[in-house]
This record gives C-alpha cells, structure tokens and sequence, in this order.
C-alpha cells in the first residue's frame, strides 16, 4: 500500500480512532499490572469544547498514553457534571421557549424536561473529545447525577450531618437574583466598577435644619436602614450619639448608635446600618438588636417594605431614587467611586446580600487536613508555588463555613425531612444572638428528620414523637438541592462506586495525577482532598495504599489571546476549538497546545484577529508548526519505506553515522524521562521535536 505525497490528518486520525474503539484499546479492568488512573474533571453537560478543555485534554492523554506504553494498567475514567445552576437554566429558557413556566409545573414535571435535555445535549463534549484524540476508557463514563452517583451524595450528607458537621442556619448569604439561589463563597468573582458614592442627609427628628450626612453606595436600600453608627472616638459625631433621624423619601425614624467598626475616614464617617442586605450591617444589627427590614425580593425588585418603587428593578430603583432624593433636597453631593463588587460566577448578575436559612457544612477540621495533605507530600503541586495560593485560601483567618444548599430543583435533593403540622421551640443560637429554629428544625419550626430515604425519616419520627400512627404523608422533604461542588468533591471515590462497593475502588485509588486549572483549586482541589481523607480509609481500611484521592497534581494555566486576555465566548477571542482541529488536526492542535507554555503558567495563544471585523481567525502559527511536523514524519515514513534493505556489512561512516545517532536518543530518552516526572511535557515535545526533525531527518 502506498502512501500518499502530503499527511492528511482528516482521513488518519478519525481511521486510527475507529479501529482503537473497536478494539477496545482504551478499556481498564482491575489485573496484576500496576495501575495508573487519572479521573476528568468532569465537563459541564452544558459545555461545548473550548480551548481549555483542549489544553487539559491534552495533557491528561499524553500521560495516559505514556502509561500505557510503559506496560501500566491505565484508566482514565471520563464523564460529565450536572451543573445545577447551569443546566438549570437551559432548562428553563427551554420551556419558556414553550410557553411554560417553571412554576407551573411539579418538580417532577421538570426534573423529565431537565433529563430529556440532559439525554440530547448532555454528550456533544465527551463526543468532541474523541476528536481531540482523547484515550478515555469509555465504558466507564460517568455522571454526578447517575443513580449510584447520587446515593453517594446522599449517603456522605447524612453521614456528616450525624458526625455533626452539617447544620441549618439562617446566615447572610450571596444571593443570585437572576438564578434566584444561594452561592458559597468561591462562587462569587469579584470585579472592580466605576460607581457613585451618594452623600445623602438624614434629617434630625423634630428639627428639620439640622441632619447627618451619609455616603453610600447603595440608596436603593435606604428604606431598609434600622440605624446610623457613628465611631466613638469620632469627636465631629459625638453629640449626636443617642439621637434619632428620619430615613429620606419615608420619614422613618432611626437611631444613631456608635460602633467601633465604623471607618472615621471613609466617606463621611457616618455609616447606614442596612441589616437585611449587608453582612457587616448584619453583624452590628445583632449587637445593637436591631429590627432587619428585608425590602428585595428573591429576582432584586423591591417588595412592598420598601414602601415606595414598589416592583421596581433595585438598579432601576437606584436612578430613580437618585432623582427623588435631589427634588427632596437629601442628595448632598456624588462623588465617583471605584468599588469591587461580586458577580455569580454562572449568569455574572451582581450578588445580593441575602438572609436566608441554608444548609452549611462546618469548614475548619477539613481545612486543616486538606493543608496537612500537600504540606506534608502525600500530595505534590506541579509548579510547587502553587501552594502559596492554596495555603492562603486554606488558612483558618480565611476558611468560611461552606454553604451547601442550593435553591434548585436540578440537583440532589437534600435528604431532610419535617413533620408536618409538628412545632419545635425556637432557641437562641450559640455564635449571636439570632434567634432561630434548632439543627433539629424546619424554617417553618417543624421538627426535622435527616435519613437516607423518607422511610428511614419516618422511622426517626416514629421514635422521636411515640406516634406509631405516622405515615410518608405526614412528612415533606427539604426543596433544597446540595451544591454541585458537594457531589464533585467525591468524584474519585465515586468513580468507582466506591460507597458501594471496594473492589475497584482498593485497586484504582489512589489515582496518579490531576490535571485541572488552578482556578478550581478551592472549588474542587482542595475538597476532593477533604472528602478523600474523610472516607477512603473508612472504605479500604488502614492498608490502603493511600488516603489521599491522588498523589499529584499539574495546574495548568489559563489560555490567554495574544493580548494577554483570557479567553472566553463573551469576549469573543477564542477560536472554536473543532475547526482548529478541522483545519490542522488534532495532533497540530495538541503540538500547539503543549509547545504555548508549561504548568501553571498562563497560555498565550496565537490566533490572530481580522483586522476588518476584529473577529478571533481559527488559525496559529504554533497549530500549522505542529501540522508540519505530523507531515514530516509521515514524509520520513514514506522515504524509509521506499529504501531498498540488503543485507551486507555497514561501511565505516554509516557504523559512526548509526553510533551517533543511538547515542544522541539515548540522551533524548534519558532529558524526555526527567521531564515527564516534573511534568514539564512542552520540553518533552521540544526534545522530540529537535531530534527527529534536526537529527533523524536531516541526516
């Protein structure tokens, strides 16, 4: 068979890919090798290949394959996470496209739509991945909402609550208006904004000459003031300490405390107490007992305690509030402002302070293990300074309680379930002086009951009230979802149904390495970390390889254009991902990847933009170099298999020749190894690179 004059990858790789599936190439069972597992980090079912996904890709098979090639048993086990938020949304625009609402129709109406999608969209990624080169072992494909998936979820919910490290509290919470749920922490970015500093005056009650001067970010939310503080030691502010103004545009009459939080310096020294949409405001509110007027409702307009724009958007409120002060003459100045203010990082509304009853899960004991696991080497960072990043985030100033629950219907429901009709007595909680219902209460004060299955639940009821008479219609489950992350965190353990059963769970884990961004460190690093060290030797036992869910782990950097932005569909400077492929394929693609940069740092990619239309070109240098090399290979092949081979004895040059050349691949060979083990796979390509195309080739 002869081969063509140019490499054409189109018609080789989709070839060679068929025959390695039908072969069953890339499949893993448990044997006596030694095994080298690496997990996915599970793409969205929403997401479609991009070129972080091609980067991380990229490298995971390269390992995989290296593994392969040195007699290991390797398993790369791929799948996809449910993305509650995410999904949901879809979901959601779907059936409005249909004429249906969300709340017109039973959770469980929903929950068919949401699946149905899932089924038609939910594998486009795992199937791009194939085109990528991708040697997962596809018959092990995952995903976090899978049954045996979500009774792990459920099974480690109502084992940390019984260990009593999950409670129900009501918290100030970020709130996202436009998803309309609760986010933990991580998943608020913060961005810094041009905005406006309202210097706003409260009038003395009984004297209307004489008021207090406010600066706020935020008048929309002043019918919602319970106080004005002022700091003690704030000599201009004394003698108003005591005294009592009224809120501009409602007359309401506050007082005005003092407070050592309040900053003299900032503004002017003068702080509005907004307990029900500030956390610090909440805090103080708690000390000086104040009353918490909650004036948004769950989408951000504002509800009937406002009293006036009642309906109104909060950032419509704010401009027409904006006038209403000025004709009232409240508006003392504006003064332009550089503020930082947090976006969701789903559907990047700006977060609303929220007080809300959540779900958390208490965050110090598994902080101090997931730092004790990297400091001590059981697990190992690739770069190594990334641990500077990881242990800030980690320190105990700075680890806050997780907040776990999710006000969706797409996701694990919160296996929580309360008494109907039933009353449990409010108790002041130990950490303030918030009164709310006890850990053992629903936010209607009934009795709660946290189980497995509402079986389970019903039996807890049964013992806890006497009444053998109680039946599943006496009880109603939490309308809570748990967090996505709280189902991803166990992704390595449950994999391989390791709740459930250990057999492959005792020969895969600990896995080899994770590839992941730096950017999901806290998200999902560190807490695959946590959750690994909470239940693995639970699982195996103390002679268990390791308690660790893996022992390295390679942070990649983000792709970046060539202005050093990083790349994303909303800036619109990411090529598309499949037609780079098409163009250059998909070993172009991946030589282009690899050779942009090395771990942890940040990847500049070089497609360039219409000068015209400054729209991103699917093309790149570094892609069309690692096409060209494909074809000088395949050139290479073409000329060694038109040689004519006889047997006779090798002249003196071609003894040297062939000497030389085996020496020099044994150095290459020793460089490439090293490199590997550091995980510095662009010098690996690099060494390739130079000895087949300025050795070998050009001999």
């Amino acid at each position: 068979m002869s081969l063509s004059t140019r490499y054409n990858p189109k018609q080789t790789e989709a070839r060679w890919y068929a025959h390695w599936e039908k072969h069953n190439y890339f499949h893993s069972e448990p044997d006596e090798r030694e095994p080298f597992t690496i997990v996915i980090p599970p793409p969205n079912v929403t997401g479609m290949l991009h070129m972080g996904h091609m980067l991380n890709n990229t490298i995971q098979d390269v390992l995989i394959r290296r593994a392969r090639m040195q007699g290991k048993n390797a398993c790369w086990v791929p799948g996809t996470d449910h993305a509650s938020i995410a999904t949901e949304a879809k979901v959601v625009q779907l059936l409005r496209k249909k004429g249906i609402k969300k709340s017109d129709i039973s959770r469980e109406e929903f929950l068919k739509y949401a699946f149905d999608w899932k089924e038609k969209y939910g594998g486009i990624i795992l199937e791009q991945l194939k085109k990528l080169g991708a040697s997962c072992d596809w018959h092990r494909t995952r995903f976090t909402m899978e049954p045996s998936l979500s009774r792990a979820v459920i099974h480690v919910f109502t084992d940390l609550y019984k260990k009593g490290k999950i409670y129900r509290g009501l918290r100030m919470t970020n709130w996202d208006p436009e998803a309309k749920t609760a986010l933990s922490n991580e998943e608020v970015i913060y961005k810094n904004e041009n905005s406006q500093l309202f210097h706003i005056r409260y009038q003395l009650e009984g004297n209307p000459s004489d008021g207090i001067v406010i600066a706020t970010q935020r008048p929309e939310t002043i019918m919602a003031d319970t106080a004005i503080a002022v700091n003690p030691d704030d000599e201009r502010y004394k003698s108003w300490i005591g005294k009592t103004v009224l809120v501009p545009l409602i007359n309401k009459p506050i007082p005005i405390i003092a407070d050592t939080y309040v900053d003299m310096e900032f503004g002017t020294g003068a702080l509005k107490i907004t307990p029900a949409h500030d956390p610090n405001d909440y805090e103080i509110g708690q000390r000086y007992n104040l009353p918490v007027v909650d004036i948004l409702t769950e989408d951000g307009r504002l509800n009937a305690s406002a009293k006036i724009l009642i309906g109104e958007d909060r950032f419509v409120a704010r401009k027409k509030i904006k006038k209403l002060l000025g004709d009232s003459g409240n508006l003392v100045k504006l003064e332009d402002y550089v503020t930082s203010i947090g976006h969701s990082e789903r559907t990047d509304s700006v977060v609303e302070p929220r007080l809300t009853m959540q779900w958390f899960l208490d965050m110090k004991d598994f902080a101090k293990t997931a730092l004790r696991a990297v400091s001590s080497g059981e697990v190992k960072f690739y770069p190594e300074n990334m641990w500077n990043m990881y242990n800030q985030w980690l320190k105990e100033d700075n680890v806050r309680d997780w907040c776990i629950s999710r006000q969706l219907w797409w996701g694990q429901r919160i296996p929580a379930w309360y008494l109907v009709g039933s009353r449990q007595s409010a108790v002041v909680s130990p950490q303030s002086s918030v009164r709310s219902p006890q850990p053992e209460a629903g936010s209607r004060g009934e009795m709660m009951f946290v189980a497995e299955t509402a079986e389970g639940a019903l039996e807890q009821a049964k013992a806890k009230t006497g009444n053998q008479n109680l039946t599943l219609a006496d009880l109603r489950q939490d309308d809570d979802v748990v967090d996505t992350w709280f189902s991803s965190w166990l992704w390595p353990i449950a994999v391989f149904d390791g709740f459930e059963k250990q057999d492959e769970l005792k020969y895969y884990y600990p896995t080899n390495v994770l590839v992941t961004g730096w950017d999901i460190m806290f998200f999902w690093v560190a807490r695959m970390i946590m959750s690994g060290y909470e239940w693995s030797e639970e699982l195996l036992g103390k002679d268990l390889k390791g308690r660790q869910p893996f022992y390295d782990v390679y942070f990649t950097g983000m792709v970046r254009d060539n202005k050093h932005r990083k790349m994303s569909k909303s800036l619109g400077n990411s090529p598309d991902a499949l037609s780079l492929i098409a163009n250059y394929g998909a070993d172009g693609v991946r030589f282009g990847m690899l050779l942009s940069g090395s771990a942890g740092n940040d990847i500049i990619f070089d497609a360039p933009f219409d000068p015209k239309t400054n729209e991103v070109l699917n093309e790149s240098k570094l892609c069309e170099q690692g096409r060209n090399f494909c074809n000088k290979m395949w050139n290479a092949l073409r000329l060694v298999k038109g040689w004519q081979v006889e047997d006779i004895p090798q002249n003196n040059i071609n003894k040297l020749a062939v000497a030389w050349l085996e020496n020099k691949f044994d150095k290459t060979l020793a460089a490439i190894g090293g490199n590997y083990d550091q995980y510095r796979l662009s010098d690996v390509l690099m060494s390739l690179y130079q000895f087949i195309w300025d050795d070998f080739c050009s001999w």
